[in-house]
């Protein structure tokens, strides 16, 4: 498998109530140089996270030890400018599954369902409703069910519906990226190919 297969995610959530987040601010540009999906996590959130001497800026969302889990809450628009892969790598290789926003750039979206981490699309409203159960209670658990395709805040109940493409939500069950799926069809390709006029 690619990556570990996605189901049922029941965890705490990091809040980053910050709009606009684009790709450079996930992962900057000088740490590209790699082309393995390994040790960008260190990076995530660079220059956000660091001071120029590499100590953690204590006022970053990241390096406060309350807020934990495998969830990442962002704010809208999250996951704009340019198309590099290696921002959806950062978050996945972080300790990420998850990345919720009311609103995802489109290539970022698609990265993310590649590699296995799952963009979660939900209202503004809803956004907002989480962000308040974490700041009220960092602990607060959310749970997000692939298979109905729901989100859930357990402590209030509240519930959202979130869409995704069903050929990415059976690669994301499965733990599939494109390669492994057209692998796992391989016989029904080599059948069809077998009818092919030669």
């Amino acid at each position: 498998m690619a990556y570990d297969s996605f189901n049922i995610l029941k965890s705490t959530a990091v809040p980053l109530t910050i709009e606009n987040v684009d790709t450079d601010q996930i992962i900057p540009a000088r740490f590209l140089k790699a082309t393995e999906r390994v040790g960008f996590g260190d990076n995530l959130f660079r220059d956000w996270r660091y001071n120029p001497d590499s100590t953690p800026k204590g006022d970053f969302v990241l390096n406060n030890p309350v807020y934990k889990g495998k969830i990442l809450v962002g704010g809208k628009n999250f996951g704009s400018g340019s198309s590099r892969e290696h921002a959806a790598w950062a978050i996945y290789d972080y300790g990420f599954r998850c990345v919720v926003s009311s609103f995802f750039a489109d290539i970022f979206r698609n990265n993310c369902l590649n590699i296995g981490v799952l963009p979660v699309q939900v209202s503004a409203g809803f956004l907002e409703k989480i962000f308040a159960a974490i700041y009220h209670d960092p602990d607060t658990e959310l749970e997000v069910n692939l298979p109905e395709q729901t989100i859930s805040i357990l402590s209030t109940g509240d519930k959202e519906s979130f869409d995704i493409n069903s050929y990415k939500k059976s690669n994301m069950l499965n733990g599939f990226d494109d390669i492994d799926y057209l692998l796992n069809i391989q016989s029904d390709i080599e059948e069809f190919a077998k009818k092919l006029p030669l």
